[in-house]
């Protein structure tokens, strides 16, 4: 199983240096030196983490197989995924992967099926899912408590409240 743990920014200095926006919440395990990230898209497998270092809000990380602005200016806007132990769990229960919510049956806080989670698009200020209809329809979902008060893994499923135009294009 693999997890988003950051998405590169804009290269930093000549020596093939990227700014990280990170995207979990154990940076100094995903981002230590010898981690291996596979960066997507890309034309590279893997990326291994050779130093790293706070810069603000972001790391400023540095990879053994990129040495030079224009290889680090290649790596701009790719997403960097770890690879997960299949047994892994995040520490928090209000917490998933995304491998964990994708298939997940969506439901209405009555117990209608509306469709199926396809997507987990991870956006500046939340999450949101992309709900594949039961009409063929694509919905996004924002994933914060008061739309989603339930994922329930072991049932296979995540109850939405239903709100005018979220799940269709019914607005009222």
């Amino acid at each position: 199983m693999e997890v988003v743990v950051g998405r590169v920014g804009r290269p930093h200095g000549l020596r093939g240096e990227v700014s990280i926006h990170v995207r979990t919440d154990e940076p100094e395990h995903r981002f230590a030196p010898g981690a291996m990230l596979r960066p997507e898209p890309s034309t590279m497998e893997t990326l291994t983490v050779s130093a790293v270092r706070p810069h603000g809000a972001r790391l400023l990380v540095s990879f053994h197989e990129i040495g030079d602005r224009a290889g680090a200016e290649l790596l701009r806007g790719a997403v960097l995924m770890a690879q997960l132990a299949d047994d892994a769990r995040p520490d928090d229960p209000e917490e998933f992967y995304d491998s964990q919510l994708v298939g997940l049956v969506v439901r209405t806080s009555d117990g209608c099926r509306v469709g199926e989670v396809r997507d987990v698009l991870h956006l500046p200020t939340q999450e949101v899912l992309v709900v594949a209809t039961d009409e063929g329809q694509e919905a996004l979902v924002p994933f914060v408590a008061a739309l989603v008060p339930t994922v329930d893994l072991p049932a296979g499923s995540l109850t939405v409240v239903a709100q005018p135009g979220l799940l269709s294009d019914d607005v009222g």
